[in-house]
């Protein structure tokens, strides 16, 4: 699995819109065969910092992602809306998705 964690720090006047901005893409994204989760976080110490926490089964839906024309198009998109360049963590996995945390258990509740 492959497993990405990218920080986006928007500009000022368009983090309240980032998830209408980025919702065509995400939504095209989640639709991929090859993806596991994709998902958007906003931080609650910095308020203008989204991050995207992703996943795809392998290197070659990672592959067939950032060859998508959704991505391409975002990725020529995106750059008036940031900050800065954003950062990331990329890394292979060998499971293939969420496993349940081992250090605690939380019974099912309604």
């Amino acid at each position: 699995m492959i497993f990405i964690v990218v920080k986006f720090r928007v500009r000022p006047e368009l983090v309240d819109d980032w998830p209408f901005l980025v919702g065509p893409f995400t939504e095209a994204t989640r639709a991929e065969s090859g993806n596991i989760s994709f998902e958007w976080f906003r931080s609650l110490d910095e308020p203008n910092l989204y991050l995207l926490v992703e996943a795809f089964r392998d290197g070659e839906a990672g592959r067939v992602h950032v060859e998508s024309d959704h991505f391409k198009s975002a990725i020529a998109r995106m750059p008036q809306w940031l900050r800065e360049t954003p950062e990331i963590v990329n890394v292979e996995t060998p499971t293939n998705g969420w496993s349940r945390m081992g250090e605690m258990q939380v019974e099912p509740s309604d």
